[in-house]
This record gives structure tokens, sequence and C-alpha cells, in this order.
């Protein structure tokens, strides 16, 4: 009677001993094969990262150029405070159009 339990008893666990060590098995591929991909950069990741990295600088210069024209206008109204000022942006700009990306 104990032999018609154990029969497809055998058979259950047949499945599970082979999907574990199927899995023992790739395990370490997939793990090398993951740190693979994270640890490299595809040529797309990095188009996009550059993409993000200029429209940011155009976004500072935008910023920059409204600030020099808002000094420029009070320096030409004889603030001398917004002379000074618009002299540090100009330069401010052009450090900003030299710097790598």
């Amino acid at each position: 009677m104990r032999s018609y339990f154990l029969v497809p008893l055998v058979f259950l666990l047949s499945g599970c001993v082979a999907s574990v060590v199927g899995d023992v098995v790739t395990a370490p591929i997939k793990v090398v094969s993951k740190t693979a991909d994270v640890m490299t950069t595809s040529q797309s990741e990095a188009d996009e990262k550059r993409g993000r990295e200029l429209r940011k600088q155009e976004e500072r210069l935008g910023k920059l150029a409204r600030k020099r024209d808002e000094a420029r206008e009070d320096c030409a109204d004889g603030d001398r405070e917004a002379c000074t000022q618009f002299d540090a942006l100009e330069a401010e700009i052009a450090e900003e159009k030299d710097r790598d990306i």
C-alpha cells in the first residue's frame, strides 16, 4: 500500500530536483551577465546622457543671458553695481561655453 504513495511521489520530486539543479547551474551565468550589463553603457545611453547635459547647459546659458541683459540695461541707466554684475555674467557665460560636457 505504501508503494502506491511512493511511486507518484518519486515522479513529483524528480521535477523539483531538476528545477533546482537547473537554477543552481544557470545562476552564475545570470549573475555574470547581469553584472556585465550593469557595468557597461550602451551607445544610446551615452547619447541620451550627452543630450541631457547639453540641454542643461543651454538652460544655464539662457538664464545667464537673461540676467546679463537685465544688468546691461541697468548699467546703461547709470547703475555702477549693474555694470560690475554685467562683467561678471559675461565672464561666467564665456566659462560655461568653454566647459566640456
